[in-house]
């Protein structure tokens, strides 16, 4: 009883102190809130406040519209420094003029072996081998630096390391998610799309436009179609009920990914009322979705190159007209099972989904297009389907025609990709929804930009009318949002794609909130280096590869780890970058240098998502993980592995692998338990120690030689005496092996200094 009571006594307190703690966060909402707005009136009664939605505008306080994020780009003249030896880039000059009025010192430069490790896997995300190793120590040029990132970055496992940290932030997965957890078929092509824009250095406003606008922009290439699936891969509950609800989910997320990648807004909070924290109205929401309602969403639409397309349609006409008359007799067989078995699965439908089918296609509008899509896997009749329904004599006729056809060789199927495609027919219409909710539509609106980032009327959007009427219209609205995002003038594009560049590089942005530059963000440490770079990435054609080089150049990003007593009392957390931020691996560079060190890694580029082995306790129970029958293919990259939603592999979620149901702009960077068990126990560590003492076995005669050949391997550094002594020792009375998996659990392996 005294137990229980002391528990029930510490539990209230407990209760008590979060009751305060959630009085206080609401008291200081409420500041926030009439610091943005203004002090507010009485809550008028629902009825009320949606009429008021429907004619009021709502007005910003001077405070929120002159936010430094929402301002133009301000280039100055990098700063004078008192100690001018150790500057390399106008980067140091912002750097050191801040350490300098601090009072903090900068740490001494880091050793070769240290920028060697660091710079490769910052780059391409693998460990340097000793060959590049010893070649970079010994060459004494001036340049030999610059030259190893030139070489990194012409590397084509470059694009597979940036191009995993974009896939983060646009929730790339190749499942629906929800219960069933639907295969994606050709989402893959989405993230190869991705890898190979980085390995190309696309221009980063190139990129966007891509993502956003390809179909509208780019008709006549694959790329830019396959680019347009970044709109398409949050989750979809694609059996729902609703498939009304189930669009405006769809239609909500790529609303509030567009938003936070490109621009750092989080937009989502005005979907059912005005912003409480930014000032952004619900009316700005509807405004910026009204780009996107329009469009029809397609999971498999053909996107073949020009010579791809052409023989495949001459393969297609000589299959055709040899096949014709078995075809004509399948299709003669099925015409009544496939209408009865369609029309039994239209009755399940909503009452707008069947009229939408039973239409003419001309006279479709675009809402009944997009619900033709979205509801075309629920009405799909099955061959099996109808064989279960077909007559004995017509199973049988069927068959031989089937038989028959199969003589033939069948061309091989176009590439397909998930994508947008560009509106026809009557163009669907936007309306601000109260509560979120589409039973409950206000006002409509038309295609806007965010009232706080400057003009948002109609009159200054593009858009191409057909020839025949406006009601047939086929519009460029997204050509018109990507080319806004893209704009140099843009004052939030240009500085949230360089701090995320900086973000990866230093292991914090300079705003440390990378898809949040809105007023709850955290403001820039350093905001003229910011605006600096920010204007230097538009100057140098929006290559992201040219402000690699130009931060990797830095002397602040050639800092040692290691910091002194004075700048550790006073830059405690590094805010000043006083010393470069050690950071530990990523779990897939993690399992790719397990791979890499061992000599096992397959380094093939692109291509179907891959299943390497997991535990089956892991899998049991759930869809979708065959694994891959080709060995080699276990052994791939860990951007490869399938992306399934409900079920993460293993190594790498244990290691703060994304949610992939939610953009991720920075990943957690937890201490647990798991990961230790990880690093000692996981398959993939074991034959990678296994593989590893094997190669030293036959490189290296002595277990000296072999010691100090493992350290080399595994942490990129000779042992030292300590070191030697120790592992010798270990040796006596350990399998080489055991020596691999206890190097491969340090920290010094992990973590990059």
């Amino acid at each position: 009883m005294g137990k229980r009571h002391d528990e029930l006594t510490e539990r209230t307190g407990e209760a008590k102190n979060i009751t305060m703690q959630a009085v206080h966060a609401l008291i200081l909402c409420a500041f926030v809130v009439i610091a943005i707005r203004g002090p507010a009136s009485a809550d008028p009664a629902p009825e009320e406040a949606d009429q008021n939605a429907r004619v009021t505008e709502v007005p910003f306080a001077t405070s929120a519209r002159t936010h430094w994020a929402f301002q133009p780009v301000n280039r100055i003249a990098p700063p004078a420094v008192k100690d001018t030896r150790g500057l390399k880039t106008p980067v140091d000059h912002f750097i050191l003029a801040l350490l300098e009025a601090k009072g903090v010192p900068p740490a001494t430069s880091a050793t070769k072996e240290e920028l060697i490790r660091r710079a490769t896997f910052d780059l391409i995300g693998l460990p340097p081998t000793l060959s590049e190793i010893d070649a970079f120590s010994k060459d004494t040029s001036t340049d030999a630096y610059a030259n190893l990132i030139d070489r990194l970055l012409a590397s084509p496992h470059y694009g597979e390391r940036w191009g995993r940290h974009w896939l983060d932030v646009a929730r790339f997965a190749e499942t629906d998610g929800f219960e069933h957890d639907a295969v994606r078929f050709h989402a893959w092509r989405y993230r190869d799309y991705v890898v190979q824009s980085f390995n190309a250095d696309k221009p980063y406003d190139r990129f966007i436009k891509e993502q956003l606008a390809g179909d509208e922009l780019y008709p006549d290439e694959p790329e830019a179609l396959i680019a347009t699936a970044f709109n398409l891969l949050g989750p979809d509950m694609v059996d729902s009920a609703d498939q009304i609800q189930r669009r405006l989910n769809r239609l909500n997320d790529m609303t509030d990914t567009a938003a936070s990648a490109f621009l750092g807004l989080t937009m989502g909070c005005a979907r059912c009322h005005d912003h409480k924290f930014e000032p952004l109205s619900q009316k700005d929401y509807y405004r910026f979705q009204a780009f996107f309602t329009p469009a029809t969403f397609r999971d498999d639409l053909p996107a073949p190159r020009r010579e791809e397309l052409a023989a495949h349609q001459s393969a297609l006409l000589k299959y055709s007209q040899l096949t014709l008359k078995e075809q004509e007799e399948i299709a003669a067989i099925e015409a009544p099972y496939r209408q009865k078995i369609f029309e039994q699965k239209l009755a399940k439908l909503s009452p707008e989904a069947q009229a939408a089918h039973k239409t003419p296609p001309a006279e479709r509008t675009t809402e009944q297009v997009n619900q033709i899509q979205e509801t075309a896997a629920l009405v799909e009749v099955m061959e099996k389907e109808m064989l279960n329904a077909m007559s004995k004599e017509d199973r049988a006729r069927h068959k031989t025609a089937k038989e028959a056809l199969a003589k033939y060789p069948k061309p091989s199927p176009l590439p397909m990709t998930m994508a947008l495609q560009k509106a026809k027919g009557k163009l669907a219409k936007t309306f601000i929804l109260a509560r979120g909710d589409y039973n409950r539509p206000s006002d409509e609106v038309q295609p806007g930009f965010p009232a706080v980032l400057g003009e948002s009327q109609i009159s200054n959007l593009k858009f191409q009318i057909g020839e025949q009427s406006a009601h047939r219209a086929t519009a460029i609205l997204r050509t018109t949002l990507a080319e806004w995002i893209a704009s140099p003038n843009n004052p939030l594009t240009a500085r949230v794609m360089v701090n995320r560049i900086w973000q990866h590089h230093f292991g914090r942005g300079l705003v440390p909130t990378p898809s949040d530059f809105g007023l709850k963000g955290e403001r820039p440490s350093h905001p003229e280096l910011l605006d600096w770079l920010a204007s230097e990435f538009v100057a140098r054609g929006w290559s992201v590869k040219e402000m690699h080089k130009f931060l990797l150049l830095s002397s602040v990003y050639q800092q040692s780890s290691r910091a002194s007593e004075e700048a550790l009392e006073r830059d405690p957390e590094n805010r000043l970058y006083s010393r470069w931020q050690r950071k530990r691996l990523e779990g897939e560079v993690i399992r790719d240098s397990l791979l890499a060190i061992s000599r096992e890694l397959n380094r093939q580029i692109g291509g179907p998502g891959v299943f390497p082995a997991i535990p089956e306790d892991v899998f049991k129970g759930s869809r979708g993980w065959t694994v891959s029958k080709n060995a080699a293919e276990h052994n791939r990259r860990s951007i490869y592995i399938f992306a399934r939603r409900n079920l993460r592999f293993p190594f790498l979620e244990v290691f703060d692998a994304p949610d992939s149901n939610l953009t991720c702009p920075d990943r957690p960077r937890s201490t647990s338990a798991p990961q230790s068990l990880t690093l000692l126990n996981a398959d993939e560590v074991m034959t990678a120690s296994e593989v590893t003492a094997a190669r030293l076995t036959s490189e290296a005669g002595t277990n000296a030689a072999r010691v100090t050949l493992a350290y080399r391997l595994i942490l990129g550094r000779g042992p030292s005496e300590k070191e030697q002594a120790i592992a010798g020792s270990f040796l006596q009375n350990a399998p080489l092996s055991e020596l691999c998996r206890a190097l491969f659990n340090l920290n010094a392996f992990v973590y990059v200094d």
